[in-house]
């Protein structure tokens, strides 16, 4: 991990930084506590500030430090893991104002450009695929009995956010601007999609391979466990109808659960 911080902050020969990579590295920790100031009037914004007062420090004097200081204490409310996309290339930006190079948006107005799609994506890609997807990888290591799948879990999930944070800021701080056609280049709302499909795969899979171990363990004919489409199917057709998506999980957990205390009878039906 320190490598890679390393090989992502150092400054490339040829562009001219202003921020040295200590003081980009130092940001990137304090983006970690974005959130932790959270309130419900500027929601990150207090934090946002937090994470870029060190370059602020670097690029300002003393007496210039708190005018400029005001205009990073609003609002701003983004996806956490793209947050260093934004402050990467906000830093960016600070810097070509104070070299005279003009900025075709306003940096507010950057900022509050791209946070609402980028909490889109990110919500997308990161909360409901890749979270889901690293769920069921782990579950399914669970059911075979390996003691680390609790481990896999929390490493699966942590690596991909931890590498993009350092991505995303560093690309950020390097393209300025450019840094919205990164996310354009890599198709990242496609991803998202295609991470979303494959923890629907792995779910849906771990299900199957439940069911089916469960019916081989009280010697129950395999062949019943297709039975299980039937309800599936159906509440894919009552969802599609506009029914409440909710109430449609609350039915599925309760009905789980009283088949649960009532599986010895069930089998004893079903055998019988």
């Amino acid at each position: 991990m320190c490598l890679l911080l390393y090989g992502l902050f150092i400054d490339v020969v040829g562009v001219e930084m202003k921020v040295s990579w200590q003081t980009r590295l130092h940001i990137w920790f304090r983006l970690l506590l974005l959130q932790a100031s959270w309130n419900f009037e500027t929601l990150q914004g207090l934090g946002f500030f937090y994470a870029l007062l060190p370059g602020m420090r670097k690029l300002y004097s003393k007496e210039k430090l708190p005018e400029v200081s005001l205009k990073y204490t609003g609002y701003f409310n983004t996806h956490v893991y793209f947050a260093p996309l934004v402050a990467g290339a906000v830093l960016r930006l600070e810097e070509d104002r104070i070299s005279g190079t003009a900025a075709e948006v306003e940096i507010d107005d950057f900022k509050q450009m791209v946070a609402a799609p980028y909490a889109a994506i990110g919500d997308a890609f990161f909360w409901g695929g890749l979270r889901p997807l690293a769920a069921g990888i782990a579950l399914f290591l669970a059911v075979k009995g390996i003691l680390w799948a609790p481990l896999v879990f929390v490493l699966l999930y942590n690596i991909v956010p931890i590498w993009f944070r350092t991505a995303f800021f560093s690309r950020g701080y390097r393209q300025g601007l450019k840094s919205v056609e990164f996310i354009q280049q890599h198709k990242l709302p496609d991803l998202a999609i295609h991470t979303k499909e494959a923890a629907v795969v792995v779910l849906g899979g771990l299900s199957a391979f439940m069911v089916f171990s469960q019916l081989t363990q009280h010697q129950v004919p395999s062949w019943l466990g297709m039975l299980t489409l039937i309800p599936m199917v159906m509440l894919g057709l009552v969802a599609r109808k506009g029914f409440s998506t909710l109430l449609l999980v609350i039915i599925t957990v309760s009905s789980i659960f009283l088949i649960g205390l009532f599986w010895a009878d069930v089998v004893h039906l079903i055998a019988f």
